[in-house]
């Protein structure tokens, strides 16, 4: 029931991963439109794009990256790869929350960014806003899949690792592995046949 019961966990971790997987790579692609906008519009121009496009990227690909590590630990359930796994998921969730918390509480929290000379950074501020109702249920449901994949890493270390045993050879068994042959090998030895004495 336990072997049944973790398969399905793990399962069901791996597929509420990919979703965060699909969000991860949606973020890269749109760092790479803005990159390539960025050129666009400054072809002669030898200075690197700006942070927000930068930021966008390493968001992108830590996300995938962690996403990565999760299906690693739902495929092990090793207690070493959830661990890291949940260490990852929580820091973000901090780090999402820090940010949320800057922008509702702060008034001037614009004012904390440096400034983003390609412009992209006001266009994303400006489409969040005039879009907030969907900005809104996405971000929650980004959360709530980040919040669900700690919870089915968590019930996944509670429930502990595979417990099969793999061996290189045969000569790493136990007799108390074997059950059939426990009785035969705790069995004394006698000899049949006549005594042989040394010689002297």
């Amino acid at each position: 029931m336990s072997r049944m019961l973790r398969s399905c966990i793990q399962s069901l971790l791996k597929l509420v991963n990919s979703f965060m997987a699909m969000f991860g790579i949606a973020i890269i692609l749109y760092a790479i439109w803005m990159i390539r906008a960025w050129h666009r519009q400054m072809p002669h121009s030898d200075s690197p794009p700006p942070w927000f496009i930068y930021t966008m990227l390493g968001l992108g690909v830590t996300l995938c990256v962690i996403t990565c590590s999760g299906h690693i630990a739902a495929e092990t359930a090793n207690g070493c790869c959830l661990y890291c796994y949940l260490v990852f998921v929580v820091f973000l969730l901090m780090l999402e929350g820090a940010v949320t918390i800057d922008v509702f509480l702060n008034r001037n929290w614009e004012e904390d960014f440096p400034k983003d000379p390609s412009g992209n950074f006001n266009e994303f501020k400006d489409f969040i806003k005039e879009n907030f109702d969907i900005c809104k249920w996405v971000g929650l449901s980004i959360v709530s899949v980040q919040g669900l994949c700690t919870v089915l890493a968590l019930i996944l270390k509670g429930l502990g690792p595979h417990q099969e045993r793999h061996y290189d050879s045969d000569d790493d068994y136990t007799h108390d592995e074997i059950p059939l042959l426990r009785n035969y090998v705790n069995q004394p030895t006698y000899v049949v046949g006549a005594p042989v004495y040394g010689t002297r």
